[in-house]
């Protein structure tokens, strides 16, 4: 490739016009930052048609100068390389001029170049009219050697010369091949692959083609079978309706009059069977009745007895009765006179008082207790029967109300489930401010749920919005529990990103940041951490559920145990305030002894004359009752058989009644059959009545109703399908065929030059891996040469490589460095240094241009040093030196001085004056010797 010899600029960015020298290996450019090392490499890459640094276009440079025009000159050498060919041929001097006029048109800048031979100067350009556009000019630039792979490595911007050890390797095997590769043998892999694609692009389209025609061949096919159908099912239709249906209709006429002759046969034989059925059926009902009719009498008689033991056993029963309690009243009177004697009336009317307010005390709490265990009795069978959350007034009315208006719903508590009973506490302390929260089923009802929990001032959230919890992630709070039904987002949210830990200590090694709460409801979040307080009963799950029946069970038990302790208690005050009654009363129970004495008397004497006298009207009772009951089920039993005899007479009534109502019309009906069947068969042919045939038609068709359901069908199928009628769709199906079977010769024929076509680019792959094996094993080559004069051992094997598209296409340079005897490192693995980083890319940009065919080449390197000490910039300059390459390099002046003992040439910038219109020209400094 070329070098550069000398550049002049006019009117570019705030230079008037100079020319520099620059045939020399290393140029080094040096100045403060802001005076223009950067605007004059971009000088240069204007006029190689590269992309300026940064944000950066040439427009801003000539728009700064104030002027309508600026030119960009450069001298370059145009000596012949190894194969005799110049650079710039048809050029054929050593030197030659690129030239870039830069000028407004139409209110926009617009570049134009020249290459031209020998040194010509800027006044004798303008008088050339050889200019030539960006396009052009960059294949001649190519041709020289400046190839578009070369333009993007000089295209680095400003401190970012390690770019090229962070391609990837697959980028870096595609630029090495674009440097060193042979065109032809690419182009004709690319050739050869395009064919390919184009064949098989074209034998996709013809299968298309094919597969279109065998669609039309198919539907005139199918059109064709549906003719054939509808010919089948016309000519069956009209078989059936000319002469299958009569023939059956006859044949079934025949059978149908022999059927009704051998049943009116049988109706005659019923009726005389049933009559003698009737006869004897009315002997054995009037036997039966007169049965009945002596069993009513002998009924009524022990009915009469019945009555009399009846009363004699209740006056017996009311006079024992009647003395018991006169001899029980005794014995209360006697009772009393024993506990009167010695009795305080005063004060034992004062004790009656207090023992009645105690048991009225007792009796008050016992029926408390006992409506408090009723209660919690049906709360707990309402529990047990329950599998949802404890109700809520306020929510209960108002899901009354909203299942009133038809809006399907659900409470949270019915969809959460707790699996791990350990975190119950804390779920429930989490969840209780959104325990009765409700959710949809359907969001399009949300409107109306709102305008109602609106009306109604209800308190809690109404939720449409849902959606399936995501995963729960591990630790977290929704570890410990399941949603049956799709919730809130916010919701699964809340329980993933809080944290489970077993103490406030264990949470130590969390993220500030990160939400967590304890076994216990010890929660932290943003604001900061507090207990949430042990749950009064718990909401969610069965867990909850259970707890609740173990406090109602455990409340049951003490009222239970309240309740047997205040019993005897009350059972002991009952007993102390009727004593305390009795011996109020025996105080007047002597007087009432001694004035009915001998009412007492006489009721003892009388007392056992009455009970044998009970005893005796009780077996007089007993057996009086016992033959009335025995009767009773006698004349029962001959109610049933009677009711029995009636059913039977009566169902043979109505069989003789149906079958003289259905005689007569069956004979006349059958009369009418005959005389039909004889007209018809004088109307058909007599091969028409032959059994065989109909025998054959009855197997197919059933009856002549299946013909006529048959023949109906058909109708209607004809009526409704979609058919054809036209025989020519016959003649289009066999074309169509013959077309398909001509195209499908064809496209064996095509798969046949795709065959061909891959196999051509196979053997283009194949050479193209080839080279580019070579292509790599001479860059591995350069960069190992590059290594030993920069003391790096470099190694770059060769990658694998195969012979299809996948592979090819998958395959990546990998290039290693050792630094010292330290380890190889890669190309971007993060493990070299700035200065190792600086180095790995100068030997991948150089070892670009090292090219037998063409030697030499230049590099824009802004600002290589910046990440370098001292010992780094003294490797990278001697390492510049044992380079063929030519290079432009930028500096600030703030560097170690060792940054110019590489260069050759130094040219110093410097920062224009705030009051001079142009800034001063680029010093140039010789190196002497």
């Amino acid at each position: 490739m070329f070098h550069i010899k000398t550049l002049e600029l006019v009117h570019w960015d705030f230079w008037r016009r100079f020319a520099l020298p620059l045939d020399a290996q290393i140029i080094t450019i040096v100045g403060p930052n802001g005076s223009g090392k950067t605007t004059l490499l971009d000088a240069l890459r204007t006029l190689f048609a590269l992309r300026c640094s940064g944000k950066r276009d040439f427009r801003r440079y000539v728009r700064r100068a104030g002027r309508s025009f600026a030119w960009i000159r450069a001298v370059v050498a145009n000596l012949p390389g190894s194969t005799g060919r110049r650079p710039f041929f048809p050029c054929l001097t050593d030197e030659v001029t690129l030239a870039c006029r830069i000028r407004k048109a139409g209110g926009d800048w617009i570049r134009d170049y020249t290459i031209v031979d020998g040194n010509q100067d800027i006044e004798a350009l303008e008088a050339t009219s050889d200019w030539i556009g960006l396009r052009d000019y960059q294949h001649r630039l190519a041709w020289g050697g400046l190839t578009p792979a070369i333009t993007k490595v000089l295209a680095l911007e400003q401190g970012d010369t390690d770019k090229l050890c962070e391609y990837s390797p697959k980028a870096l095997l595609e630029l090495v091949f674009d440097v060193f590769g042979d065109k032809d043998v690419l182009d004709n892999y690319q050739a050869a692959r395009e064919e390919q694609k184009n064949a098989e692009r074209e034998l996709s389209e013809l299968g298309i083609d094919l597969d279109r025609l065998k669609a039309q061949a198919e539907e005139k096919k199918a059109e064709a079978n549906r003719y054939l159908e509808w010919k089948q099912l016309t000519d069956e239709a009209q078989a059936l309706e000319a002469g299958i249906v009569p023939r059956l209709e006859l044949a079934e006429l025949a059978r149908e009059v022999v059927a009704e002759r051998e049943a009116l046969q049988r109706i005659g034989r019923e009726r005389s069977d049933k009559r003698a059925e009737q006869r004897e059926s009315r002997q054995r009902q009037d036997a039966v009745r007169a049965e009945q009719d002596a069993a009513s009498a002998e009924r009524k008689r022990l009915a009469a007895g019945n009555s009399e033991a009846e009363r004699r056993h209740l006056a017996a029963h009311d006079r024992v009765r009647d003395l018991e309690k006169l001899l029980d009243e005794r014995d209360v009177l006697r009772a009393q006179l024993a506990s009167e004697h010695g009795a305080d009336a005063l004060a034992l009317e004062k004790e009656h008082e207090e023992a009645d307010a105690a048991l009225a005390t007792l009796r008050r709490k016992e029926r408390e207790l006992v409506a408090a265990f009723e209660d919690k009795t049906a709360t707990l069978r309402a529990e047990r029967n329950r599998s949802g959350p404890p109700g809520d007034a306020e929510v209960a009315r108002f899901r009354v109300r909203l299942s009133a208006e038809g809006i399907a719903h659900r409470s949270l508590a019915e969809v959460v489930e707790v699996t791990d009973p350990g975190w119950q506490a804390a779920l429930e302390a989490i969840l209780r401010p959104y325990r009765h929260l409700i959710l949809l089923e359907r969001e399009a009802d949300r409107h109306a749920a709102w305008a109602l929990g609106e009306r109604e001032q209800f308190r809690h959230f109404i939720v449409a919005e849902r959606e399936t919890a995501p995963p729960p992630r591990p630790l977290s709070l929704a570890e410990v529990l399941e949603f049956g039904a799709p919730v809130p987002r916010w919701l699964a949210d809340l329980v993933n990103r809080i944290r489970r830990v077993d103490n406030a200590d264990a949470a130590r090694a969390l993220p500030r940041e990160q939400e967590w709460i304890t076994r216990d409801g010890y929660h932290r979040e943003r604001r900061g951490a507090r207990h949430l307080g042990r749950a009064q009963e718990f909401h969610f799950g069965e867990l909850a559920r259970q707890s609740r029946i173990a406090a109602l069970q455990d409340e049951i038990t003490g009222l239970d145990r309240q309740l047997q302790a205040l019993r005897p208690r009350l059972d002991a005050a009952t007993t102390r305030l009727t004593a305390i009654r009795q011996r109020l009363l025996g105080l007047q129970s002597a007087q009432l002894l001694a004035a009915k004495a001998e009412a007492y008397a006489s009721a003892e004497s009388e007392l056992a004359a009455a009970r044998k006298a009970l005893t005796e009207a009780i077996a007089e009772r007993a057996e009086s009752r016992a033959a009335l009951d025995a009767l009773g089920d006698k004349l029962n039993g001959i109610q049933i058989e009677l009711d029995r005899r009636h059913r039977e007479l009566k169902v043979i009534e109505l069989r003789l009644a149906e079958l003289a109502r259905e005689h007569g019309p069956r004979r006349h009906a059958q009369a009418q059959r005959i005389a039909r069947l004889r007209r018809s068969r004088r109307t058909m042919p007599v091969q028409w009545l032959e059994q065989a045939e109909l025998a054959l038609l009855a197997d197919k068709y059933g009856d002549a109703r299946g013909a006529r359901l048959q023949l109906e069908r058909l109708q209607r199928h004809l009526d409704e399908g979609d058919w054809i009628s036209d025989a020519a769709v016959l003649v289009v199906r066999d074309r169509l065929a013959a077309d398909v079977a001509v195209r499908e010769r064809d496209y064996h024929h095509r798969q046949g030059y795709c065959a061909t076509a891959r196999l051509h680019t196979d053997n283009a792959r194949a050479a193209y891996i080839a080279k580019l094996r070579a292509t790599v094993r001479q860059y591995a080559k350069n960069l190992k040469a590059l290594g030993e004069l920069a003391g790096v051992s470099v190694d770059c094997p060769t990658p694998h490589l195969e012979n299809d598209d996948l592979t090819l296409a998958q395959a990546g340079l990998e290039v290693r460095f050792d630094f010292d005897r330290k380890g190889a490192v890669g190309l971007n693995d993060g493990e070299a240094s700035g200065g190792q980083q600086v180095m790995k890319s100068l030997i991948l940009l150089i070892g670009l241009l090292m090219d037998e065919a063409r030697p030499g080449g230049f590099v824009f390197i802004d600002e290589p040093f910046a990440h370098l000490d001292v010992a780094n910039i003294d490797r990278v300059g001697t390492f510049l030196r044992a380079t063929r390459a030519q290079y432009l390099i930028t500096t600030p002046v703030t560097h170690n001085a060792n940054v110019f003992a590489p260069a050759q040439l130094t040219l110093v910038t410097r920062k224009k004056s705030p009051g001079s219109e142009w800034a001063p020209p680029i010093g140039v400094l010789t190196r002497a010797g």
